[in-house]
């Protein structure tokens, strides 16, 4: 189940003594009133932590290094209300090891005209003073945010706590762990990588286990534990039993119930976050894991199917990053798989072959019990659904051999008016911006897998910033798009990131 950290973020205000300690006291004040102002505004999703001012090198690189060490600490925000010479910054910026944003603010929104004078001028010089420390930030090479405007700004304030969402995924990804119970699907390759690169990179852990190995543990489930789960799922969802007798399809329900508990009680006893399966690789259990692994996602692990432990490590990541978020509308694993190419209506259609996140459903979701034609197992229970409409991003992380890209395309999930009734698995249908046309051929361009990690939640800024945390390549395929300008951006990135 996703567990819900109390990460803080610490809000560290850079000066110095020049000019004595009225001043100071005055820079301490603004800093108080900023955070509370902060906190008590509701729209932060976790709490800000005021730090005592940093005047010199010694009480920098202690909070830097304090910070480090915190493990509720998830990032620093730095603002220089006067000016604070920046190279007693260097060392603790060279041992910080956490997210970074540069609010670059002022305590007074506009010029006092009538009383300005040069007391004030020295003692609220953020205009000068974060010039200087963004000039070491930079020279330093160090990735960072920098948000520009008014700290009591509606804008300010939401651009602040969507990099939270942000630093909480490159703090998650520091301890991420992914479970394989079978290899990657043979001869493909998308779904392959570097599994050391991606721990040097990413910090995730990747580790391979038998599928018998998982069974046992379902295996071990008792009556009772599947009762009680089946019926919850009775009350829960809907039940199409389409002509089946109903005591056969609940035994069919039964198994993806024993399914969820064992799977779920060895990822809890190995501590992993995310896991993968694979149609090939039954060993030990009567049906592919269906509706089992929905409701994993649904908790808040992260899937990939066929063996794809990096999609499935970043679902995983987008789901604590949208953890809390106020109307979330979801977040799953996906897959490309047919078009609609009609003129006005094209799209494509988005599902897999039974395991999509309930989280993204528009409806009630039901529980089928259909044949599958892959795994040469019984017929797996799945829930179905058609999926919110609403703009989204679907995001595909690659391995290119010498480096990793993430790909990122914007797109928006159209209303699903015509129905599909021979089709038992959960659907959306999505047209990526800026059209289908060249959204695809740009994703292809750009070597994007079938595979995505999709979410409602999140931003492209958002995720364009956690790959910079991660010092990977990203490419943004939007509604300013051309295959022109994104042919060269692949072909400037190629020089940059080799």
């Amino acid at each position: 189940m996703l567990e819900r950290k109390e990460y803080k973020f610490w809000f560290a205000t850079g000066s110095q003594d020049l000019y004595g300690e009225d001043t100071l006291r005055e820079v301490a004040e603004h800093s108080r009133i900023i955070v509370e102002r902060l906190n008590n505004s509701g729209t932060l999703p976790y709490e800000v932590i005021l730090k005592p001012t940093l005047i010199d090198n010694t009480t920098i690189r202690k909070t830097f290094n304090e910070a480090n060490q915190d493990e509720e600490c998830a990032g620093v925000i730095t603002w220089m209300h006067t000016f604070s010479p920046a190279k007693s910054w260097i060392l603790g910026l060279q041992e910080f090891r956490k997210p970074l944003l540069h609010l670059h603010t002022q305590f007074n929104q506009e010029i006092p005209y009538g009383i300005i004078d040069m007391d004030f001028m020295n003692t609220n010089q953020s205009a000068h003073g974060d010039r200087e420390y963004g000039h070491i930030v930079t020279r330093m090479g160090i990735e960072r945010k920098v948000i520009v405007g008014y700290w009591d700004d509606t804008n300010v304030k939401e651009r602040i706590a969507s990099w939270m969402r942000t630093a909480i995924g490159i703090m998650e990804s520091s301890h991420l762990r992914v479970l394989r119970v079978a290899d990657n699907m043979r001869n493909v390759a998308v779904t392959e990588g570097d599994k050391v690169e991606a721990q040097i990179k990413f910090g995730w852990e990747i580790d391979a286990y038998n599928i018998t190995d998982i069974a046992e543990y379902v295996k071990d489930v008792s009556e009772a534990d599947i009762r009680v789960l089946v019926e919850e799922y009775y009350s829960k969802y809907d039940i199409l039993l389409e002509g089946r007798d109903e005591k056969e399809f609940r035994k069919h329900v039964a198994v993806q119930a024993g399914i969820e508990i064992g799977f779920e009680r060895f990822l809890q006893e190995k501590n992993y976050d995310a896991i993968v399966t694979h149609f090939g690789m039954l060993s030990g259990l009567q049906q592919l894991p269906g509706l089992a692994i929905q409701r994993l996602m649904e908790k808040g692990y992260g899937f990939g199917a066929e063996g794809d432990w990096k999609t499935a490590a970043m679902v995983r990541l987008m789901k604590i990053m949208t953890d809390g978020k106020k109307d979330a509308k979801g977040t799953s694993f996906m897959e490309d798989y047919t078009y609609n190419l009609m003129p006005g209506r094209e799209g494509i259609l988005q599902s897999h072959m039974l395991e999509v996140c309930p989280t993204i459903s528009k409806i009630k979701p039901s529980i089928k019990v259909n044949p599958l034609s892959m795994g040469d197992r019984e017929d797996p229970a799945r829930l179905v659904f058609t999926s919110k409409e609403g703009s989204g991003i679907a995001t595909s992380l690659i391995d290119l051999g010498n480096r990793f890209r993430l790909i990122i395309n914007e797109v928006e999930c159209l209303p699903q008016d015509i129905q599909m009734p021979k089709l038992p698995v959960a659907t959306a249908f999505w047209r990526p911006e800026p059209n289908l046309s060249t959204g695809a051929e740009a994703w292809i361009l750009a070597g994007g897998a079938h595979h995505t990690a999709f979410t409602y939640d999140l931003t492209t800024e958002q995720m364009v910033d956690w790959a910079a945390a991660m010092g990977i390549e990203s490419v943004v395929i939007d509604k300013d798009t051309t295959i022109r300008n994104f042919r060269n951006e692949l072909r400037w990135n190629a020089a940059s990131y080799r």
